[in-house]
């Protein structure tokens, strides 16, 4: 399986724009043969956006702008992985992503972990682990910016049996850390891939760190600068070899690593 991932700037506030956008680089990846186009936190909306516009654009996980891009991913043969601002049925507003393929919802994630005021100014936390479900012949996950960051979120994934875990990101200059030490480890110590998509340039008061990355099981990366727009495709193959931590590790002692593993 070939993965993506679309480091790009925001457009807060202009969904028809983002949208629009996406298509094209939804083009672009599909035209290198990639499964699957993973694209930062919160894009449809932009993230750095105020409590009253983040309630008054979030939508439901079927909402019209689920149904546009289920509709881009029929035309494309592209699935997409993206970030978005939820609103459930009793209008609690959370901060979540989905995967769409081939016209329909595979996966659905809400932000575990929020992130200072920035989060929990707007969002509810969600309140269920990472779910995996099947896609193209592997496993999948999905978790988002923050959530990456808790050994236990990617671990959880991986204990379900998760090869593959897409993150949408919109993480800030001063946590690059984050792209050049946490992912690769989170990758390595679980056996998985871990697609990493982030925002360059700036958005209301923050700046973004790009450096969006793709890591193997074996913490090999390859990632983007930290300017500038682009797309990185990376084929995904099993890497043998690898240490045994799941397989070795004392779950009699420290737990299943998620609830029902």
């Amino acid at each position: 399986m070939r993965i993506a991932v679309w480091q790009c700037r925001p457009h807060p506030l202009d969904r028809e724009e983002n949208l629009a956008r996406l298509r094209s680089a939804a083009g672009r990846a599909a035209g290198q043969d990639a499964d699957v186009l993973v694209v930062p936190e919160m894009f449809t909306t932009g993230y750095d956006i105020t409590p009253q516009d983040t309630h008054r654009l979030a939508e439901p996980f079927d909402g019209p702008t689920a149904r546009r891009i289920a509709g881009l991913t029929t035309r494309t043969g592209i699935a997409v992985a993206y970030g978005y601002p939820e609103r459930a049925a009793d209008g609690t507003v959370y901060n979540a992503a989905q995967l769409i393929a081939d016209g329909r919802t595979v996966l659905r994630h809400r932000k575990m972990h929020l992130f200072e005021d920035l989060d929990r100014t707007r969002f509810a936390a969600g309140d269920q682990p990472p779910a995996v479900a099947d896609f193209r012949g592997h496993r999948v996950a999905l978790l988002i910016c923050y959530d990456v960051e808790f050994p236990e979120s990617v671990r959880a994934a991986a204990v379900r049996g998760a090869d593959i875990v897409l993150v949408p990101t919109a993480n800030m200059v001063g946590y690059e850390i984050v792209s050049r030490t946490l992912v690769p480890a989170r990758a390595y110590e679980n056996g998985v891939h871990v697609a990493y998509a982030n925002y360059c340039g700036s958005e209301g008061d923050l700046d973004y760190a790009g450096l969006s990355v793709i890591c193997g099981p074996d913490g090999a990366a390859d990632s983007l600068p930290a300017a500038g727009e682009d797309l990185l495709v990376v084929e995904v193959r099993d890497v043998a070899g690898g240490p045994p931590y799941l397989a070795d590790r004392r779950s009699d002692l420290l737990g299943p690593g998620a609830p029902g593993g």
